[in-house]
């Protein structure tokens, strides 16, 4: 093991395979479940790709709930729960850690922003000026994407574990490029991300590692996904793609 690895605040998953007692139910009969053994995680980034319904926000949600984070989002003394539809694939992964503990961290998933921005008003009335760590203003008298890119930009401060689903599903694009930008901060002071994603700029960064789920999960690289692929071919042949989805 090298330095940087034994550094690294999540080295590595693996999932107890003997464990689980059927592969038919879900969420293990799913592709990417069905053929997982381990993941190896980047010192700096490591992303997560594939289609809808692929099993990667599940294997991500696992990985955030088996480190003790909320499973609808937040730091880890988030306790908040307004629908319990997390799976159990976290009781049957086992993270393996770094030598070092993060100063920092948080879950940030799409799909239940709205209940983490509902749960920090709530703190603030019971500790005043916590609203501050999230820009100063209540993140539900913002847009969508201005209380997603405040967040981002105020409460994570380095030194941290973060765990993305979709960070980038309120974002418009340049708003994408300066979230890689703080990436890139966050990066150099000493954080991690795992990051599950659909955007091809948020999945630029160079030294990363990317896996992408198809029937099985493999290491790719970042032209050679699907994602960058689709986007890149719209782009170059957009008058002929329209007429083929119009036809």
């Amino acid at each position: 093991m090298d330095l940087l690895e034994c550094n690294q605040y999540l080295r590595s998953m693996e999932l107890k395979r003997k464990d689980i007692e059927s592969f038919d139910k879900y969420p293990y009969c799913l592709y990417a479940i069905k053929n997982l053994y381990s993941l190896k995680f980047h010192p700096k980034i490591t992303y997560i790709v594939g289609e809808n319904g692929s099993g990667k926000s599940t294997i991500l949600e696992s990985i955030a709930v088996a480190y003790g984070f909320n499973p609808e989002g937040g730091t880890i003394n988030f306790n908040f729960s307004s629908m319990d539809t997390h799976s159990e694939l976290h009781n049957y992964i086992k993270l393996i850690k770094g030598v070092r503990k993060p100063k920092d961290g948080f879950f940030l998933r799409a799909e239940s922003f709205y209940n983490l921005a509902t749960n920090v008003d709530e703190l603030d009335r019971d500790i005043p000026g916590l609203v501050n760590y999230y820009g100063g203003k209540s993140l539900h008298k913002q847009s969508h994407g201005e209380s997603f890119f405040s967040l981002f930009m105020n409460r994570f401060s380095g030194n941290g574990l973060y765990i993305l689903d979709e960070p980038e599903a309120a974002l418009s694009p340049s708003r994408q490029m300066s979230m890689l930008a703080r990436i890139h901060e966050l990066v150099n002071k000493k954080s991690q991300f795992i990051i599950v994603t659909h955007s091809p700029i948020i999945m630029a960064y160079p030294d990363a590692v990317i896996y992408e789920i198809k029937d099985t999960i493999n290491e790719v690289k970042y032209e050679y996904t699907e994602n960058y692929q689709i986007m890149k071919s719209f782009i170059n042949n957009k008058d002929k793609m329209i007429r083929i989805l119009m036809n």
